[in-house]
């Protein structure tokens, strides 16, 4: 496929946004997000996004960084509880919501990428959740439809990356990125450590290079969400 490996997140970005597209952005809280990605993208200048992410990242920060500037216009999320203008925006009617179980929007976003249309789940049942989705009952016990999740972009976290794209995340960065890389039809990578072709161990590779299109070695803040200290003893 050519060249894989970019310079910065600008030039990595080149040519994909659109107006009116579907990111998704990896990582749980602000562990494991795209950092540098995130930042690129708003200043690409791109509108209306629909952003499919866990959470929507603080004030000043993460996903919060394109809500200050306007340019998402819907959140698919489980978690949106750390960020005022997330909460004002909404209120206000100015940004739009679809709530998601947890472990159903990462299904959702499994299933996409594995090329599964729609699954049957539990979660939700009896709630609003379910409202406006086919049921079906299994064994006497009754389960909605999910339906699976792709992107027109991913951008995802790895702790090390080769210059083919393969993939390795590290601890809590587990969660979503892996399986939002394999959803995207084009997905870019922001790693800490970018290594040559065989200094991956392919035993511990969580994703494999065919699903990454773009790459970067890039510095992150790692900002903590929520500091919780206590004095030593």
């Amino acid at each position: 496929m050519g060249n894989k490996v970019y310079k910065d997140a600008r030039a990595a970005l080149a040519g994909i946004p659109f107006d009116g597209m579907t990111v998704m952005s990896g990582g749980f809280g602000l562990c494991g997000i795209p950092e540098n990605l995130i930042a690129a993208l708003r200043d690409s200048g791109v509108q209306n996004i629909t952003a499919i992410s866990n959470n929507a990242g603080v004030d000043g920060f993460g996903l919060g960084l394109l809500l200050e500037t306007k340019q998402i216009k819907k959140m698919c999320s489980s978690y949106v509880g750390e960020n005022k203008e997330f909460e004002r925006q909404y209120l206000a009617g100015e940004l739009e919501l679809e709530f998601n179980p947890q472990g159903t929007l990462a299904e959702r976003i499994r299933a996409g990428g594995a090329g599964i249309p729609g699954f049957y789940t539990k979660t939700g049942v009896g709630t609003v959740i379910a409202e406006g989705k086919p049921s079906q009952d299994f064994n006497g016990e009754t389960y909605i439809m999910e339906t699976g999740l792709n992107a027109d972009l991913s951008i995802v976290k790895a702790w090390k990356g080769d210059t083919e794209g393969n993939l390795i995340f590290n601890a809590t960065a587990k969660n979503f990125n892996p399986m939002m890389a394999m959803a995207g039809k084009v997905t870019v990578a922001e790693v800490d450590e970018l290594v040559q072709p065989g200094d991956l161990d392919p035993n511990f590779i969580h994703t494999p290079g065919i699903f990454v299109q773009r790459i970067i070695e890039a510095r992150c803040e790692k900002r903590i969400e929520q500091l919780t200290t206590r004095e030593r003893t």
